[in-house]
């Protein structure tokens, strides 16, 4: 078996990414790389010398550097990713359960959701804000996209600014996650028509809808354009959550997450919510509503106890 440093791995594993047009994952893999190299100061690292216990002093390195356990997890899979992928290739040997004593989860983050009478006060400012599509201020055009994204059951911003012109038929949007690839069809509400009227892409010889990307699709500049355009929308997002005095999270991730919330304080079955939203299973949407499903349980155990001590009077 040939000599072969986890780093070499991943450096690899990088460059196929790039050359198959996968920014965003080469993107996860190279920040892995860059924190795992200054976990292990620099040296590189054989695979046979990756250990349980050097796992855990890498967590507890990445913890302590303030990273949340959703960012640990996503090291963690990389890392187990590129592990695999070495056992299969015949470079590593395989240890049962290595990851098994470091975190590789998904935290529900009920800090994501937007209360209620926020995103309804945003909803009742759009509706009877009349805007113009010529005098649209960039943190105009911002408020408008997150309630496209809220209207649009919560697509995520890449899908948002990818979409194409020929993707919307009338009333109807069909697309395709980015994320999964699943196919998702849309009747558009007359409010989300009017928005996207007002956002609609001037030029005409571009294809797609919004006026946020530029490049060719699957191209490095596409996806440095659309990693920059996320991060002034989320600036912008910013500066509207202080002039309203939102107190609850407000960022690319709020339309989505709060849409689910809505949906499901609705009742409406976590099925129902998957497929809306375009999960790849059932389980993701659950850990979107794991905070309060958790309340509830948490309100049922409170009645128990008032309806116990009732009993005993």
């Amino acid at each position: 078996m040939r000599t072969m440093y986890i780093q070499n791995s991943l450096s690899l594993l990088i460059e196929e990414f790039r050359e198959r047009g996968k920014w965003g994952t080469a993107h996860i893999y190279q920040t892995t790389y860059n924190v795992f190299t200054a976990f292990c100061q620099g040296k590189n690292l054989r695979f046979e010398q990756l250990t349980p216990s050097i796992l855990k002093h890498f967590e507890e390195y990445l913890r302590q550097r303030g990273c949340t356990w959703n960012t640990v997890s996503t090291y963690m899979k990389t890392l187990r990713a590129v592990y695999n992928q070495a056992v299969d290739s015949g470079i590593a040997i395989y240890t049962p359960r290595l990851f098994r004593h470091v975190y590789t989860g998904t935290l529900a983050d009920k800090r994501r959701t937007m209360e209620m009478n926020d995103i309804g006060l945003l909803l009742r400012q759009i509706e009877e804000e009349q805007y113009s599509s010529n005098a649209l201020t960039p943190k105009d055009r911002s408020k408008i996209l997150f309630i496209l994204m809220f209207l649009l059951r919560g697509i995520p911003f890449v899908d948002l600014v990818y979409l194409r012109k020929k993707d919307l038929k009338g009333n109807m949007l069909s697309y395709r996650r980015k994320k999964t690839g699943r196919p998702l069809h849309v009747h558009l509400s007359d409010e989300a028509l009017r928005l996207i009227e007002l956002m609609r892409n001037p030029d005409m010889q571009s294809p797609y809808l919004f006026p946020v990307i530029r490049a060719a699709e699957g191209t490095e500049k596409a996806y440095r354009e659309y990693q920059s355009a996320l991060r002034k929308f989320n600036n912008h997002l910013a500066v509207i959550k202080q002039e309203l005095g939102i107190e609850t999270n407000f960022s690319s991730y709020s339309a989505r997450h709060t849409w689910a919330t809505a949906a499901y304080r609705c009742e409406i079955h976590p099925g129902v919510i998957s497929e809306a939203m375009g999960h790849s299973s059932i389980r993701v949407t659950e850990t979107y509503l794991k905070p309060f499903e958790d309340h509830r349980i948490d309100e049922a155990n409170r009645q128990v106890m008032e309806f116990v001590k009732r009993q005993a009077k």
